[in-house]
């Protein structure tokens, strides 16, 4: 067993597509829209969703808001440098809602963005391999 992929609901699918690829380097892997049910489902990552986990955005053609629940956190994607990888999100025009450094009460380094919907994604920085 494996993740296959987790689900957003997005309003503007074009919108979330650029976020998702030029802020965050994610593929465009497949979308299909289905008419009859008036939806596109967009699948994006970083390698093929075979193997890795991706994102599914789903955009319901006839939606306009979503109530984000309380219950979802957020995405996270393991970068080598969070702090130029929230340079990258802010010259896509992104936001970011906390800026790199150490989380709280340990050393890992992380940083928060927002999608263009107010999802959090979160960026790890991978640690540096120790030194021979």
């Amino acid at each position: 067993m494996r993740i296959a992929h987790t689900m957003l609901r997005v309003t503007d699918l074009e919108r979330s597509l650029r976020f998702y690829e030029e802020a965050l380097g994610m593929r465009l892997l497949r979308r299909n829209d289905y008419p009859a049910g008036r939806f596109t489902l967009a699948f994006v990552g970083y390698g093929d969703e075979r193997i890795e986990a991706v994102l599914e955005l789903t955009h319901n053609w006839d939606t306009q808001a979503y109530e984000r629940g309380t219950a979802f956190g957020h995405v996270a994607i393991e970068v080598p440098d969070a702090e130029a990888a929230c340079e990258a999100v802010l010259a896509a025009g992104g936001r970011v809602t906390r800026p790199a450094g150490p989380m709280k009460h340990g050393h890992t380094v992380i940083a928060f963005v927002a999608d263009p919907d107010g999802y959090a994604i979160e960026f790890v920085q991978r640690p540096n391999p120790p030194s021979p």
